[in-house]
């Protein structure tokens, strides 16, 4: 008996032993391939409470959306890390403390605090083997060098070339410390401008003679920043060209007219918007110029077999491109209703990133906001983006009238290339059979 009680009590204090260290970090997952940091939206549960396998632990922002994290077993959320909030959360960082029921918990804020391991840093674009040197003066992060005489070429890495242009730092007054005196990261990072450096110290000095207007600032969320970063890219690394047409939507207004009184015998909501034409026309054309259904992969063009059409869609927090897949095979009632499904999953952020990401082609449609003409910026590695303007009421001769003229229903469209893949010629036949498809919309039945 008492051999016996000895070993249900070692066998207890083993177990308890056990759960004491059974306690685990939680990370910031990656939500999508391309994330690599996030933030905390709300918790949706809290300290100390239990939850099941499938509840909401948390709402994370990406840079497209937010998106509920569930649990995949039993457990309690011992203590939370990074609160409701946190911004920039890099990941793999611990955001919060699991436990299992039956847990000591006491420990819980002790291994919060312990400093994590940080994540394994790239090695260094420019490394090369140093030489045993003696001490010598480095560099002050302030210094900056003289400017370059106009037209002489800078050296820098391509990572810093890309810090100084977000950062907006002009190299040819950045001092480089790499090989040959290329300009390298940790360069852009040390800069400070002569000017900033120079108020530093005259920091007690008196307050300026002239007052700044009255401002506000908004934070940089982390869907802006990427909507910047890679717009910016776009812009400056693809060779776009632009092509703009007119159509006559004289017979797409009156088939939607027809089609929407038929529609609405059967469901009052059911409504196809003009975008509807326009997306089933986009993959139409799509079919018989598949050269535009591509994307630049830098060693090879891919072209894609299915038109996987993002519709650009205006959120409070920035612009977000919705996926209608596959849309040639779909008729037009689908369209409509599953493009109507994803904007509002748009606007509410709650957009799963298979929704989201991919993509063959892009339609931005400002026509409802009385838009008559624009141009929109490729969203990479997709070849084309498509501009649509409103439709507007236009004089156009017309011999075969009394008066010599007639007044029709006009639509402006403008077509965005990357001349690496859609040669002009191909942008202008996939215009013309696209403007074929609308200007005869019955052909889509065909």
């Amino acid at each position: 008996m008492a051999s016996s009680s000895i070993a249900r009590v070692l066998s207890r204090q083993m177990h308890m032993s056990a759960r004491r260290h059974a306690l685990t970090k939680f990370s910031m997952p990656a939500m999508s391939p391309t994330m690599t940091e996030g933030g905390i939206a709300s918790w949706k549960k809290a300290e100390g409470e239990k939850f099941t396998a499938g509840d909401v632990l948390l709402e994370i922002e990406t840079d497209k959306a937010t998106i509920d994290v569930e649990a995949q077993d039993d457990g309690i959320l011992a203590k939370i890390i990074a609160p409701d909030g946190s911004k920039n959360v890099a990941v793999g960082s611990p955001i919060a403390i699991m436990a299992e029921e039956g847990d000591d918990l006491s420990g819980a804020a002790q291994m919060a605090s312990e400093p994590s391991a940080a994540p394994s840093s790239p090695p260094k674009e420019e490394s090369t083997p140093e030489l045993p040197k003696t001490e010598a003066p480095k560099p002050t992060p302030s210094q900056a060098k003289p400017e370059l005489a106009k037209g002489e070429r800078i050296f820098a890495s391509p990572i810093a070339k890309k810090i100084a242009l977000e950062r907006g730092i002009p190299l040819a007054q950045v001092k480089g410390t790499g090989p040959e005196g290329r300009i390298i990261r940790e360069d852009i990072e040390k800069y400070q401008p002569p000017a900033a450096a120079a108020s530093g110290v005259a920091a007690t000095s008196s307050a300026p003679a002239t007052s700044l207007p009255d401002y506000t600032d908004t934070p940089v969320t982390n869907m802006r920043r990427v909507i910047g970063s890679r717009l910016t890219q776009s812009k400056q690394e693809l060779p776009h060209y632009y092509l703009t047409v007119q159509i006559n939507m004289d017979k797409t207004i009156k088939l939607r007219e027809v089609f929407n009184k038929t529609l609405g015998e059967k469901d009052k909501a059911a409504k196809l918007s003009v975008n509807d034409f326009i997306l089933k026309a986009v993959a139409c054309a799509l079919n018989d110029v598949p050269e535009a259904n591509s994307a630049w992969l830098g060693e090879v063009i891919r072209q894609y077999k299915k038109a996987d059409i993002s519709v650009a869609v205006a959120t409070p927090t920035g612009l977000i491109t919705p996926i209608v897949k596959d849309v040639g095979s779909k008729g037009l009632a689908t369209i409509s209703s599953e493009a109507k499904a994803l904007a509002k999953k748009a606007r509410d952020g709650k957009l799963a990133p298979q929704e989201y990401q991919g993509g063959t082609f892009t339609v931005s449609n400002l026509g409802m906001y009385d838009i008559e003409h624009f141009t929109a910026i490729i969203n990479p590695p997709q070849s084309c983006i498509l501009a649509v303007g409103t439709t507007q009421p236009t004089i156009v001769p017309a011999p075969e009238e009394e008066r010599g003229f007639k007044t029709v229903n006009m639509m402006k469209v403008t077509l965005s290339s990357d001349h690496r893949t859609v040669d002009g010629a191909v942008g202008a036949r996939w215009m013309t059979a696209f403007k074929g498809y609308l200007e005869n919309p019955l052909t889509f039945m065909l």
